[in-house]
């Protein structure tokens, strides 16, 4: 479909593209609706559902940037692949938002592992070779990336996505197997998510190479349909920690998220910035245990 290069007309760039996965959840949707006001872009939301991205554009219509929408399975390379050569045949790629995931209460945690850990790896391999010194990508984790103790953190597991993703995929189940059938979720989900943070470290020098960006952001506890899903356990527990005791809304790391694919963070590459109301900054040890 695609020679896989950014289009470009008389040596100048045309239209900014900026693609959101997961675009109709939350905070996809938040960071969607804060980006639509700017004028001369498309954003490409993508998503596993269909009529829901039917409904986001519908939502978003009438506003200055052009709203886009791909059905896309971040687990299947060639939906990917698709996904980034839609974005590249609608202008210049600016930026790159991965937003979609699951948490524990959304699957068991083989699907954790392969949405939220392989999925990012397909999204960040997939737009390499359509960057250039104005691109930023960003990529979302979580808090709960910082439950694990540093003692628990395989990154000799993580290392293995440099030979084949199938193998990390098999050496992260294997770490979820040590607990029993009922605990594999709550680790799948911040094991999943420290391999994003990690990731994301581990990817900017090639990004950098091209002159791009890459980062990653950890929310908290948020008021979204996910977030509404461990609201009695897990996020929601994490409440009684924060410095900020409530709930964080969507448009607060939409913002952030929107704030990260400008021209203003251009140096800040490589590293996790933290939205949880303080959540990690009080826990102790104990808790970081507890939880996970």
């Amino acid at each position: 479909m695609s020679s896989r290069k950014q289009i470009v007309t008389g040596g100048v760039h045309m239209t900014n593209v900026i693609v959101i996965t997961g675009g109709t959840g939350g905070m996809g949707f938040a960071t969607a609706r804060k980006l639509s006001s700017r004028e001369n872009t498309v954003i490409l939301l993508a998503d596993l559902n269909g009529a829901a991205l039917a409904n986001a554009k519908t939502a978003l219509a009438g506003q200055a940037a052009t709203i886009e929408t791909v059905v896309c399975d971040i687990t299947s390379e060639a939906d990917v692949t698709y996904m980034a050569d839609t974005a590249a045949n609608l202008g210049h790629i600016s930026g790159v938002i991965h937003t979609a995931g699951v948490s524990p209460s959304m699957g068991d945690y083989r699907k954790i592992i392969a949405i939220n850990a392989l999925g990012t790896v397909n999204v960040d391999q997939a737009f390499i070779d359509l960057t250039d010194h104005n691109f930023s990508l960003v990529n979302v984790a979580s808090m709960a990336g910082y439950m694990l103790p540093k003692m628990m953190i395989p990154k000799h597991a993580y290392k293995t996505v440099d030979r084949d993703s199938e193998i990390l995929y098999h050496r992260l189940l294997q770490r979820c197997q040590l607990l029993p059938k009922n605990r594999r979720a709550q680790m799948a989900y911040p094991l999943s998510k420290n391999f994003v943070m990690w990731y994301t470290e581990h990817i900017s020098p090639v990004y950098g190479s091209r002159g791009a960006h890459v980062v990653s952001v950890s929310p908290g506890s948020f008021d979204t349909s996910m977030g509404r899903l461990e609201k009695d356990k897990g996020a929601g527990a994490m409440v009684n920690y924060a410095a900020i005791k409530r709930f964080g809304t969507p448009q607060e790391v939409g913002d952030l998220l929107a704030y990260l694919v400008t021209d203003a963070p251009a140096y800040l590459t490589g590293t996790d910035i933290l939205i949880d109301g303080g959540v990690v900054g009080q826990l102790r040890l104990r808790d970081m245990l507890s939880l996970t």
